[in-house]
C-alpha cells in the first residue's frame, strides 16, 4: 500500500503539521487502521476510499478515531491533486461523522470548507482551572473541544500545560487563544486524552475559533497563526454557517511497498 507524509498548513517542509495519507481500494478493519495510525505515530493518519463521485475519508490519531481533522484533510487533497491524478479543482470528501467536506484549490493554496462549530460560554469552569499555569479570562465549549481565552499572544506562547489535568477533561482537547500581534488571532491545541500532547496545527479547531473571533473582531475574514514549535499559518473566512480554512502543503515523504521493494522519496532533495 502507498503512504504519503505531508506537512499541512506549511510554508516549507518541516513546518506546519505532518499527516500521513493512505489511499485504499476498500476499507480495512478498524483494528488494522488504528494499528497503522499508531505505527505512523503522527497527530493524524488519513485513510480514503474512492466512491462514486466522492472520496470517503477517516482520520486516526495514534490512539483513537476522530470525528474531524482539518490538516489531514488538507494533506489528503494535496496528495490527490498532485500525485494521484485528480484533475478537477475541487474534491468532495464524505465523513461518516462530519458529513460533506469540500476542498478547493486556488494556485498553491487549498481551501477547506467545514461546518462552523456551535460554541457556548462555560460559566462554571472551576474543574478546568488547573489545566494551565495561569487562568483564562473566559472558557467556551464547542462540540468536541474547550476553548480558553487569554489576554495576549505572549501568554499563549508561554503557557505551561498540565497534561494530566487536561487529560481529565471531557473533550477531545483544549484550544487556547488570544488576539494576535502579526495575525488577527493566535492559538495552541492540547489533546493528551486523544494521544496528542500538543498538536502542531489544528485545522478543525479553527471551526471553533472563528465563530468567537469573527464576532469579537467584527470581521468575517481573519488571519491566524498556531504557535506550536513548528508554527502553522491559516486564512479563515466565515460564510453561510461554514468556515473556509486555507493554507499550503508540502510533500515530505512518499513510500510504496511492492513485495520486497521499498521506495522512499524525500521531497526536500527533489
Amino acid at each position: 500500500m502507498k503512504i504519503y507524509q505531508v506537512d499541512a498548513f506549511a510554508e516549507s517542509v518541516f513546518t506546519g503539521n505532518p499527516a500521513a495519507v493512505c489511499p485504499l481500494e476498500s476499507w480495512l478493519s478498524d483494528e488494522l487502521l488504528q494499528k497503522i495510525a499508531m505505527e505512523n505515530n503522527l497527530a493524524e493518519t488519513a485513510f480514503y476510499v474512492h466512491q462514486q463521485g466522492f472520496y470517503e475519508i477517516r482520520w486516526f490519531t495514534p490512539t483513537v478515531e476522530v470525528a474531524l481533522c482539518g490538516h489531514a484533510t488538507l494533506a489528503t487533497a494535496f496528495v490527490l491533486f498532485n500525485f494521484e491524478g485528480y484533475e478537477g479543482d475541487s474534491i468532495l470528501f464524505k465523513s461518516r461523522q462530519s458529513g460533506d467536506l469540500l476542498v478547493a484549490r486556488e494556485e498553491d493554496r487549498l481551501i477547506l470548507n467545514f461546518p462552523a462549530d456551535t460554541i457556548e460560554k462555560v460559566e462554571d469552569g472551576i474543574n478546568l482551572q488547573n489545566c494551565f499555569n495561569i487562568s483564562p479570562l473566559e472558557i467556551w465549549k464547542g462540540k468536541t473541544d474547550y476553548m480558553f481565552i487569554f489576554e495576549n499572544e505572549s501568554q499563549i506562547k508561554n503557557l505551561i500545560p498540565n497534561l494530566l489535568e487536561i487529560a481529565k477533561s471531557d473533550c477531545r482537547g483544549i484550544i487556547v487563544t488570544a488576539k494576535g500581534e502579526d495575525a488577527d488571532f493566535v492559538s495552541r491545541f492540547f489533546a493528551p486524552q486523544s494521544g496528542i500532547n500538543e498538536d502542531p496545527v489544528t485545522g478543525s479547531a479553527h471551526t471553533t475559533l472563528m465563530p468567537y473571533w469573527s464576532a469579537k473582531l467584527g470581521k468575517n475574514e481573519l488571519s491566524a497563526i498556531q504557535l506550536s514549535s513548528r508554527k502553522g499559518f491559516l486564512n479563515c473566512k466565515k460564510e453561510n454557517g461554514r468556515i473556509l480554512i486555507s493554507g499550503k502543503a508540502k510533500l515530505y515523504l512518499y513510500r510504496a511497498k511492492y513485495l520486497w521493494i521499498d521506495k522512499i522519496i524525500l521531497s526536500t532533495f527533489l
